[in-house]
Formats: structure tokens, C-alpha cells, sequence
């Protein structure tokens, strides 16, 4: 018995909802003692009607499981059992709530049905005979980076200004100018003409 698995590409974005999946795999018997399994995807190939009941049970397991193996849980899908009404817990009421869950319900009483269903994490537990096969994965918050330190602007520093004294040599301007002595009294004009010579400091010639 060929065992089928199914994948399937989804092109809806993340913050649209869906509604939640179900897959349905159920064991059928007839008058003649025989039975047959059917799936309700059409594309799963299912083996022919037989009598051997042991083996379509297996089959129709191994089916169920391979079904929630291959299925992806949608963070953004309904709660199937809420758009059911919560038919599957009629006993207890609740709000469909929390991550969409993925469940496997099988009765083993009865051993005929096996159902995969994106249910929510409130209904999950309170359908019977369920197994949780997979959850969906939360999305990472993210992360905010911090805002570069933007560095002080330099504060422009006045260049002091540069004197010449009478010999040339150079003597930084302080913020207030001592008077002026005797010994540093201006020399009195001359009538004479300075020319520049080589050193680049003015003599009298």
C-alpha cells in the first residue's frame, strides 16, 4: 500500500487570516466484510477495497501521520473547531484563543477516523481524544536598535593673534594688554624708510 504525502505552497501573507485546515482519513466497511479508506484530499491515493482490516487500519494511520508530518501550522489560520461551532466539545464552552495548534484526533474504540486539524490552543485540550502534533511558531519581536550618538560639535577656537615685537621676535596676545611703560613706550617715528631685507624683519637703512 502506497502511503501519499501532501505539501502545499502558500501565498498569503503572514497578517491575513485563513481558515484552519482539516484533513479526514476514514475507514469504511461494506456487507460483504470487506472496507475501503478514503481521504478527503482528492490527490491522495488510497488502496483498494480489501478485506484485510488490519492492513487498511495501518495504512489509514500511517496516512493520518503523514498528513501532520508534511502540514505546515499557519500562525494565521481560524480555529477549524470554532467555525464548527465547537461541534467537538459540545460539554464545554470556551473562546478560541492562543496559537493556532495542530491535532491529530483519533477515537480507538471506534478505529475508523482519523482527523489533522489547525485548531486554536484554547479548543485544543478540550477535544477528546486528540494528540498535539505540532504549534505554530511565534513570531521574533523585533529588536530595536539604538539611536547613534551624534557626537557634540567642537567648540571653533579664536586663533590669537600674533604681534611683532620691535626686535621681530613673536609674542602671543593675552586677552588683556598690559600698559605700556617706559621701557616699552613706542619709538617715535622715524624719517626714514624701512626696506625688507632677507630675514624678512624691517631695518632702518
Amino acid at each position: 500500500m502506497d502511503d501519499a504525502r501532501v505539501t502545499t505552497a502558500h501565498t498569503e501573507t503572514p497578517t491575513d487570516r485563513v481558515p484552519g485546515r482539516a484533513w479526514t482519513i476514514r475507514l469504511t466497511g461494506h456487507s460483504d466484510r470487506s472496507a475501503t479508506v478514503s481521504c478527503t484530499t482528492a490527490a491522495c491515493r488510497m488502496p483498494p477495497r480489501s478485506k484485510d482490516l488490519a492492513a487498511l487500519r495501518a495504512f489509514a494511520a500511517q496516512h493520518a501521520a503523514a498528513h501532520a508530518k508534511a502540514a505546515t501550522v499557519r500562525p494565521n489560520a481560524w480555529c477549524h473547531c470554532g467555525s464548527t461551532r465547537c461541534e467537538a466539545h459540545p460539554d464545554t464552552s470556551t473562546h478560541c484563543a492562543g496559537a493556532v495548534t495542530l491535532i491529530l484526533r483519533h477515537d480507538p474504540t471506534v478505529g475508523r477516523v482519523w482527523t489533522i486539524e489547525e485548531v486554536c490552543a484554547a479548543c485544543a485540550p478540550l477535544i477528546p481524544h486528540t494528540t498535539v502534533v505540532a504549534r505554530a511558531a511565534r513570531p521574533r519581536p523585533s529588536v530595536e536598535q539604538p539611536a547613534a550618538a551624534v557626537p557634540a560639535p567642537a567648540r571653533a577656537r579664536c586663533p590669537r593673534r600674533l604681534l611683532l615685537t620691535r626686535h621681530g621676535a613673536r609674542r602671543r596676545r593675552s586677552g588683556t594688554r598690559p600698559p605700556l611703560g617706559p621701557a616699552h613706550a613706542a619709538p617715535a617715528a622715524s624719517t626714514h624708510r624701512p626696506t625688507l631685507t632677507a630675514a624678512g624683519l624691517g631695518e632702518n637703512v
